[in-house]
């Protein structure tokens, strides 16, 4: 009997595992669920961090009181702060209600953006259409009000825990910046619109009560503020991040040489460069003239590092967002290698550090960029890092800083330098005296 060939063996396997065949074939017409095929669209801004950037500092990406959105959604540690959402719903609806506006109102005008919001989570989001307008409703509303009333548009009910126990307070502000922890602009826009009440319509935008609730940690003048009063952004954490991108470097300032990163604050001083803190609006003004690197001030602490992070991780998974946080996370980690340039930024006013140790500031930014890609070709301060180079590599100053670096930086460095010239001086004078008889006899 002839044997079959392969082929007819293979054939008769899978005619007998039929199921196996169909689970295959399902799984080939699915949709990927964790990383949906629509995370590589401009309008996914909503994202799991990556697990890379996870497992460096966890803490700083999972929210630790309140979630908004659906990634942290029924987590039970957060379940205190959900009771607290139902009871400022239930506050808004009724001072809309007196107006005709009730929650069913709230519910049928963000039907029509359901399946636009679906399409901002890089995850497929596995609520059906009542359960996820339920919580944008819920989560929308809740922010709205509570902002309204830091925003002293309406006040608070009396000893409202949520601002009256500060420890609250202090984790809602990172928490509402964090990148999973996010709802579509766009959806809070509309709610806020469709609650603004009669008196309201000259009153605050919805970035700016955004920014102000921010402000009260970051300290920025009320001028800064007002430019931004009408700022778009995807987020809360995208709007925050634009807020602080100069409008002369949305596009990048672009050097077409090729780009080198810089030395470290030392290596830096020891060539005469010179680092001191420069005035601007926004600390990613950074430039440098003359061999002086100016740097606004920046004040390093829990929020701040929190929000570094979570902005970096979202450039990292946003497919149109500039580079800016990015680029000067890139320029503090070039800078700092020791807690000495993290002392030295401090000296200059550069840095005012909360956050801990100088060490603690240079391990967390020498972390902030791991794992992170980055172009130094294509980036705002390109051409920063080409000027800081070619002075850097300049031979004449850079012997004569480094002497003067060396024996003139310090004054038991001047005193040990003053001292050696003494010593050589009264050497060539004794050694004259020594000689001279000798000569002076022929």
């Amino acid at each position: 009997m002839m044997e079959e060939s392969n082929n007819d063996v293979v054939v008769r396997i899978w005619e007998v595992n039929k199921e196996r065949l169909a689970r295959m074939q399902q799984k080939i017409s699915e949709e990927p669920r964790l990383l949906r095929k629509s995370a590589g669209r401009s309008s996914c801004c909503i994202f799991r961090v990556p697990r890379t950037l996870v497992e460096i500092n966890s803490r700083s990406y999972q929210p630790h009181i309140i979630s908004i959105g659906p990634y942290h959604r029924g987590e039970p540690h957060l379940k205190m702060i959900e009771e607290h959402k139902w009871l400022y719903l239930g506050s808004l609806i009724a001072r809309t209600q007196r107006h005709g506006l009730g929650l069913q109102d709230y519910l049928r005008a963000l039907q029509p953006l359901e399946m636009e919001a679906r399409e901002c989570y890089s995850e497929i989001i596995h609520l059906d259409t009542h359960d996820f307008l339920e919580m944008l409703v819920l989560d929308g509303c809740f922010i709205i009000d509570f902002f309204r009333k830091i925003g002293k548009m309406h006040p608070f009910e009396p000893d409202d825990p949520l601002v009256s126990m500060s420890w609250v307070f202090s984790f809602f502000l990172r928490d509402l910046l964090l990148l999973e922890n996010q709802l579509p602009f766009f959806v809070l826009q509309r709610l806020f619109d469709l609650t603004k009440m009669p008196g309201e319509e000259s009153g605050p935008s919805l970035a700016s009560l955004v920014l102000g609730f921010f402000n009260n940690t970051l300290q920025r003048p009320d001028e800064i503020l007002q430019k931004h009063c009408n700022l778009k952004g995807k987020h809360f954490l995208d709007l925050l991040r634009l807020s602080f991108i100069p409008e002369e470097q949305e596009l990048g300032t672009l050097d077409h040489r090729p780009t080198h990163l810089i030395q470290c604050v030392s290596k830096l001083r020891k060539a005469g460069i010179k680092l001191k803190s420069g005035k601007a609006d926004s600390f990613l003004t950074v430039k440098f003239r003359n061999g002086v690197m100016e740097m606004p001030p920046v004040t390093i602490d829990d929020f701040l590092t929190c929000f570094f992070q979570n902005c970096v991780a979202f450039e990292l998974c946003h497919k149109d967002c500039t580079k800016h946080i990015t680029t000067y996370a890139t320029l503090l980690d070039c800078l700092i290698n020791t807690s000495k340039d993290v002392g030295h930024l401090c000296e200059r006013n550069i840095f005012e550090n909360y956050f801990g140790t100088d060490a603690a500031v240079a391990r967390f930014i020498n972390n902030l960029g791991k794992d992170v890609t980055f172009d130094p070709d294509n980036c705002y301060l390109s051409k920063l890092f080409n000027d800081v180079n070619e002075y850097y590599h300049n031979g004449w100053h850079v012997q004569l800083a480094g002497m003067k670096y060396t024996y003139f930086d310090t004054p038991w460095s001047f005193i040990s330098a003053f001292a050696a010239f003494i010593l050589l001086l009264l050497t060539i004078v004794q050694t004259f005296y020594t000689v001279y008889p000798y000569f002076h006899r022929q």
